[in-house]
Formats: C-alpha cells, structure tokens, sequence
C-alpha cells in the first residue's frame, strides 16, 4: 500500500478527512457510493473484522510502524496518508484520537423485516439527535444483547464520527436500519411495543407482562421534549423507570442501558 506524506494543508485527494461534511460523506443521493470515519485504532478493527471496507488511512507518521501497523497491513492496497500531528490536527479540524483515521464504504442498508425476523428484543430510536447518546445507546445495545436497533428519520446518523467513536464501534455489532413508522412496521412483524416515556399511565419497568413479552420493541425519544404523542398514544405500553430523591428522569442514553437491562430476553 501507497504511503504518503502530506506536507501542506493543501494536499490534494485527502478531502474525505477534511473538508467534506457529514452529509456529504453520508451523500444522501447516492448512499451506496458514501463513506464514513472510524476514528482510533480499536474502533477501525472493529469495523474491519464486521467486514467493512476501507478506502484511505490517515495516521500520524509514528503511528505507521506502531498502532496503526497491523491496520495497514490488514486494509490491503489504499492509500496510508500521513504526516505531524499538529498538521493533520488543523487538516481534519481536531485532534486524532490515538492518532488513526479510516475512511470506510458504507455498507448496504437492510430491510427492517430482514433484521427483525428472528429478533426478540429491539431498540427504536425515534429521533434522537445527539452524536455522543446514539453511540451510548448503540454501546449498550451491543453489551445487553439487544437484537437490532432501528432510528427514525428524524434521528442522527449512526455511522456519525462521533457516534461511531462513542459507540467503541459497537454501531458495527448490531443490526440496524432506519424506519419510517415504528408503530406499524413492529406491529405487522409480531412486535409488542412499549414507549419510555412519563404519563400518568404509564406502569413500572419492572412490571412482569413487559419481561413476558416474547417480542418487544422498546421505542425511546429524544432528549429535551421526549417521545411525540402519536408514539406514546400508539404504544402497547407505557413505560417509566422508578426512580428517587424526586429524579422524573435518565438520559436517553442511561435510560436505555436501564430498560435493556431490565427487560432483556428470558433464558
């Protein structure tokens, strides 16, 4: 593989590290030919043993022969371009986390009803905004064994920098898609739906027909206002986590590694 030194903020062919934005990476026209980047060495690893694939590295040039070296050998023939830390720190805009960025294809989106048709358990992000919770809340799906997740529209990208970073590249490790009406869609499939939300109706998470449930889809809103109306008068169930000292509420992100916890399959 090509190693090259950039010397100047003006190098060409390392615009996906610099200047491109998100959308355009995502390019939401032609989203089989988008890219995103996985940032850190553990992260890309990650990604590559999931079967993702790289287009270009940028790594700092004492990274080459150290962190980033079983990365190089493992991508095969791209370009590896680096330089000093403080230039490729103004190039990207910040400073690389261990030092390593991927730029990786993204892959093929799936079917909600290919990734749901032997799932119990499902998370629904129903737009959530936050970089730093969609990579917390993926994390936790990963650990506590939910099947798939699957975001709204109106949520942020998983494939996101920063969510992809938080995440520990856990957004590799579970199936997700994105879904235009959770209530219908989960209903059709077999799903039994149960919003987080506060309402005076709404019963404990500890409450034993949730745990009896074979199938569950537990459908969570965003930070500040939380689930719209709709989705809460459509749910199956209401759900809210008990809590004390006069606490209403969790982050999004804390909230869903309680309810994954809680109501994750039966043995």
């Amino acid at each position: 593989m090509p190693i090259v030194e950039i010397t100047s903020l003006e190098y060409p062919d390392v615009e996906v590290f610099s200047s491109l934005t998100e959308a355009q990476l995502r390019n939401r026209l032609n989203p089989e030919q988008g890219i995103f980047i996985a940032e850190s060495p553990k992260v890309i690893r990650v990604a590559l043993d999931a079967g993702y694939e790289p287009t270009a590295l940028l790594c700092e040039r004492k990274h080459i022969e150290g962190d980033a070296a079983d990365l190089i050998a493992r991508a095969g023939n791209i370009p590896v371009y680096t330089g000093e830390r403080d230039l490729l720190a103004q190039l990207t805009g910040y400073t690389l986390t261990r030092g390593v960025l991927c730029a990786m294809r993204r892959p093929a989106m799936r079917k909600v009803d290919e990734i749901c048709n032997e799932a119990k358990r499902i998370a629904v992000i129903h737009g959530v905004v936050d970089t730093t919770n969609i990579g917390a809340i993926f994390r936790s799906a990963a650990a506590l064994d939910m099947d798939a997740v699957l975001l709204t529209p109106d949520s942020c990208d998983p494939l996101n920098r920063r969510s992809v970073r938080v995440s520990m590249g856990a957004v590799f490790l579970v199936p997700w898609t994105w879904i235009s009406e959770p209530l219908t869609q989960l209903r059709e499939l077999g799903f039994r739906t149960a919003a987080l939300a506060l309402t005076d109706h709404s019963i404990s998470l500890d409450h034993p027909s949730l745990k009896a449930e074979k199938r569950l889809a537990l459908i969570m809103g965003t930070e500040g206002d939380g689930l719209p109306r709709h989705a809460i008068e459509g749910a199956d169930y209401v759900v809210r986590i008990p809590m004390a000292h006069g606490v209403d509420s969790l982050n999004v992100a804390a909230a869903s590694a309680v309810a994954f916890w809680e109501l994750r399959p039966c043995p």
